[in-house]
């Protein structure tokens, strides 16, 4: 057999991995990596933007349990990607980024996308390195993607300069053997005992204990013992937006609607792969009380006493498994409030705080449309849900939620509940716009194109899942080219673009009031006045349903609640097309622009986190 070049042996080093799926951008040199791999079997899935491909490798790392793996060329594509590293990193995902480079004797030459990504990655990830041979680079690989899988998840980078892509191994050069190659999940830490039997008996001594079930509960597939603990011990719980389905939101002790109630009276807090972060308002006065006990469980000690975590009984493991040990030392054990029935008891200010909270949604989302009037929000949603419902059931599992934008993201979290872990992607913690078209490709891949394993399906039967997508018109426009990406490689996604003609609430209710600000823009800015254009304007009604419609996708452009409930089934039920449902929402004029967590902090409203 002729010697293996370096493209081939990147290639079947990443098979022997188990690597399925590879997400990414080619050209020079890299697209020789990619052609040897689709020859291994390996499915590249090639993106219009390597901004949108490293989000896909990154959350398809979270979905799947195992490494994303992202391949862009030097230079600009690493640029572009370091945007899902970013994300990756913030929201501790593992991810294997590959990337090509100027061959390694122009070095300092000015050489064809030179760049030293070495230096710009470093601080950045958990790894950053260059093969220095074609025979270490097997090797090198294997021990990133072990890297930015164990411990705590992040990113790993391997720069792959051309010589080395294009070159060839000496005689009698061979790779492992695929069974040496293989890297075993991460070994699963337990609690220290003495830990446990502290924090058990805080809970037990609670007069109003809360469990905060965050997305690190769903990455560690821990949602069979959290569910089990619940029920035992009886104790209200609190995801956060992607650990959402962890337990099922339908379950009683779900206190999502009475949020900012559960946080201002908890005294003890069992945080499950959640960190003390913005989302969770560090922990602090005034959505948290001054005495609360926040005890955190986390794969990283260094999150252990972060912000106004308590270190002594911070707990140090696997989620599962610390679960399990609590679960033993509160045998028995369940919780049960001092004067229940008392307006002032714990169950009862939740029970009050849901019901108002509820009761206001519910009144938004069954007030119907004015004549010749905008829909809103809540409203459109409603409408979408009750036909998605009666198609497929969301005990079924059979739905894969992905939102960003402020409002269509903030109001979209309380508007569709899951029952079933992994089924809901969002801007996440580093509020990343952007995301959704590539969240689309790599949850149809993880659902659809990879095989399960038994540990991550729990009871949902595997079926086709269908990505539906909630975008903002501002989000939407950060990867709308992607539509293509979803059109090329058939997926049937059903994406709603909540169209308000601007960033946040949009600025102009009519055409007319539109044109007279774009007028306004064009004569003053010549003599330096002011006016005009607002800075989160986007162009009136644009008719995002025709991205679809230019590569053999279905298009709909909405007003009416009749033409959504159409647009909603047709969509859902399309197999092989991407659609694209263009709906014209309400524009918040007025409104101030902030995210929802902050309104409802600033005036003592329900955060729709």
């Amino acid at each position: 057999m002729p010697p293996l070049t370096g493209a081939q042996i990147v290639a079947h080093s990443l098979r022997d991995l188990g690597v399925s799926v590879i997400f990414g951008i080619v050209g020079i040199p890299v697209v020789e990596i990619a052609e040897e791999a689709i020859n291994l079997g390996i499915r590249f899935i090639a993106f219009r933007n390597e901004q949108a491909a490293s989000y896909a490798a990154s959350v398809y790392g979270y979905m799947t349990g195992k490494p994303g793996v992202c391949l862009v060329v030097g230079g600009p594509g690493v640029l572009h990607a370091m945007a899902g590293i970013g994300n990756a990193t913030a929201n501790t995902f593992p991810l294997l980024v590959l990337a090509g480079s100027a061959e390694s004797n122009i070095i300092t030459k000015g050489g064809f996308q030179e760049m030293d990504a070495i230096s710009l990655l470093t601080p950045h990830t958990k790894l950053a390195i260059r093969p220095s041979s074609l025979d270490s680079a097997s090797s090198a690989i294997r021990n990133a993607y072990r890297t930015c899988w164990y411990g705590r998840p992040g990113t790993t980078f391997i720069d792959l300069p051309a010589d080395l892509i294009q070159g060839k191994a000496a005689p009698g050069f061979t790779l492992p053997p695929p069974e040496l190659a293989v890297v075993a999940s991460p070994p699963k830490p337990s609690g220290d005992p003495a830990v446990i039997s502290k924090v058990a008996g805080l809970l037990k001594s609670a007069r109003a204990p809360l469990v905060v079930v965050g997305k690190g509960s769903a990455y560690a597939r821990a949602e069979s013992s959290i569910r089990e603990f619940v029920e035992t011990t009886g104790i209200p719980f609190l995801p956060t937006p992607m650990g959402k389905g962890v337990v099922p939101d339908s379950h009683p002790l779900n206190t999502s609607s009475a949020r900012s109630a559960a946080l201002k009276h908890a005294d003890v807090v069992l945080v499950l792969g959640a960190r003390l972060n913005w989302i969770l308002h560090f922990g602090e006065t005034p959505r948290w009380s001054r005495s609360v006990k926040l005890i955190q469980v986390d794969i990283n000690a260094e999150e252990i006493g972060r912000n106004a975590g308590d270190a002594e009984t911070g707990i140090v493991g696997d989620i599962s498994l610390v679960v399990k040990q609590l679960l033993s030392s509160l045998s028995g054990w369940q919780y049960k409030p001092a004067s229940p029935t008392s307006p002032d008891s714990y169950p009862s200010l939740l029970a009050a705080s849901a019901t108002k909270n509820e009761n206001n949604s519910q009144k938004k989302a069954l007030m119907p449309t004015k004549p010749n009037g905008f829909l809103t929000y809540q409203r459109a949603y409603h409408i979408i849900k009750t036909a998605l419902n009666s198609l497929s059931p969301p005990e079924q599992g059979n739905i894969v939620y992905v939102s960003e934008g402020a409002n269509t993201m903030d109001i979209s979290r309380s508007s569709f509940p899951l029952e079933h872990p992994r089924h809901r992607l969002d801007a996440g913690t580093y509020a990343t716009m952007g995301v959704g078209l590539g969240y689309i490709v790599a949850a149809h891949a993880a659902y659809n194109l990879t095989p399960p394993s038994p540990s991550s399906t729990g009871n949902i039967t595997q079926t086709q899942k269908k990505i539906v997508a909630l975008e903002g018109d501002s989000a939407f426009g950060f990867s709308a080219m992607e539509v293509e990406t979803l059109a090329r490689h058939r997926i049937p996604a059903l994406i709603f673009v909540m169209n308000n003609s601007g960033i946040y609430h949009g600025d102009t209710q009519t055409e007319k009031e539109w044109r007279t600000l774009q007028d306004d823009t064009t004569s003053k800015s010549l003599s330096g006045g002011t006016g005009g254009l607002r800075s989160t304007s986007l162009l009136y009604e644009t008719r995002y349903e025709h991205l679809a419609a230019m590569c053999g996708g279905k298009g709909y452009f909405v007003r009416t609640e009749e033409e959504l409930e159409r647009a909603t089934r047709e969509g859902f039920l399309e197999e092989e097309k991407v659609t694209v449902v263009n709906v014209i929402v309400e524009p918040g004029i007025g409104q101030s622009i902030e995210f929802g967590w902050q309104a409802a902090k600033e005036k003592g409203g329900e955060a729709k986190l």
